[in-house]
């Protein structure tokens, strides 16, 4: 069971790059997009990690939102 729930965690994520216009922005190019991924880390990692986290939740929840309210 934890196998299938980590695919699927790992789905999720590989589907949110795509919807992001990670995958085409970056010609598909998987060693920029690991780049650009350690780069986030790194950020979140830094002094301000915790405030940098807190403006991409917040961003996302209202790109969520908007979708939501176009697909009604």
């Amino acid at each position: 069971m934890q196998r299938r729930e980590r695919t699927h965690q790992l789905i999720e994520l590989g589907g949110l790059v795509a919807k992001a216009g990670l995958v085409d922005l970056a010609q598909d190019d998987r060693a920029a997009l690991y780049g650009a991924f350690l780069e986030l880390a790194d950020r979140l990692q830094g002094p301000d990690g915790d405030g940098t986290k807190l403006l991409w939740r917040r961003r996302g929840q209202r790109a969520f939102a908007s979708e939501a309210e176009h697909a009604e």
